[in-house]
């Protein structure tokens, strides 16, 4: 790792077989928590490269346990986090509004690493059991229109990184990398990122496949549509920024969808929110959020289908429905 380092603390970038190579070597536990902790943090005072993110992301799918769910015309709703805004969970909620309009979610998410309630730890606190076994999760999917897939079961091999990035509590490429490894590869997949950079990198590894994909980022540094004003919205066939003002949404305040800063205040937002009892500007903005998320995975509904389809969805109790039937099995 000491030749890794200098080599990186030197300017220069890794290649991606370079990246992917060293990223499994600290799978098999080569480095010390003090050296994965020096590697992770080079990349908070540079960029990170196409060619990084890339080799990155390869290790860690050659490493994830898979899960196929190609039967099904999957969505994931995962965003990068680190963007320090510590929202409540909207994507989360975006997913459950989704699937209650009829489609199919493979929900990827983790424990907050910079956040102080990231998916994972509001999903456990509600009850949620995680599971890697694929007919398990298929069932979920058959049953509720959504599961959900807590990254650290299906890539057992980072347990050497997580302590790490917990201790650290910074954001890292991890956080980067986490919408672009759900071992399921959904066919559609909208994703929040926390800076125009990382969004640009996002489109370009995206084209590359055969993926439905829609990339957001609000200006003011959000990894969501967070209807505090306008975000940057990248697509197969568009790119455009967007003032939610013209799209019929009212601007909110930050502090309209900031968490509780604690995970039982957080998890009652959330169930405020799928009960269709949180304040407006709550609601509005996951609905927002599961408009263009809906419009990913059916890029032929117009806007106005789209945001009636999650309207409805959170109004009339089926997103709560769903929530409810994944938690009591």
């Amino acid at each position: 790792m000491k030749e890794i380092l200098s080599y990186l603390f030197g300017y220069h970038q890794l290649s991606s077989s370079q990246a992917e190579e060293i990223l499994m070597e600290i799978a098999e536990g080569r480095f010390s928590e003090s050296e994965i902790a020096s590697f992770l943090t080079v990349f908070n005072m540079r960029q990170i490269s196409i060619d990084e993110l890339d080799g990155f992301r390869n290790a860690l799918l050659k490493l994830c346990i898979p899960v196929d769910l190609s039967n099904y015309n999957t969505i994931d709703l995962c965003g990068t986090g680190g963007d320090g805004k510590d929202t409540f969970n909207i994507s989360t909620l975006t997913a459950f509004v989704v699937a209650g309009a009829g489609y199919h979610v493979a929900k990827h998410g983790n424990y907050g690493a910079s956040s102080s309630c990231g998916s994972s730890n509001v999903m456990e606190y509600l009850g949620y059991n995680f599971k890697n076994n694929e007919s398990e999760i298929k069932s979920e999917l058959d049953r509720c229109g959504i599961t959900f897939l807590h990254a650290p079961l299906f890539n057992p091999a980072m347990k050497h990184v997580a302590p790490v990035r917990k201790a650290l509590g910074l954001k890292t490429f991890f956080n980067m990398l986490g919408p672009l490894v759900n071992p399921a590869q959904p066919k559609n997949q909208m994703v929040g990122v926390f800076n125009l950079e990382l969004a640009r990198m996002y489109q370009y590894l995206f084209q590359r496949s055969d993926k439905n994909f829609t990339i957001v980022h609000t200006l003011e540094g959000y990894d969501e549509i967070s209807l505090t004003g306008p975000f940057k919205l990248i697509s197969k066939d568009k790119e455009e920024i967007i003032d939610p003002s013209s799209l019929g949404f009212s601007r909110i305040n930050a502090g309209d969808i900031a968490s509780s800063g604690d995970i039982q205040g957080t998890a009652k937002i959330f169930m405020d929110v799928l009960s269709n009892s949180a304040t407006t500007a709550q609601k509005e903005v996951v609905i927002c959020n599961a408009t263009f998320a809906i419009q990913t995975i059916n890029p032929r509904s117009s806007f106005e289908e789209a945001v009636a389809e999650a309207r409805e969805s959170l109004e009339s109790g089926k997103a709560l429905s769903v929530f409810q039937k994944l938690i009591n099995k």
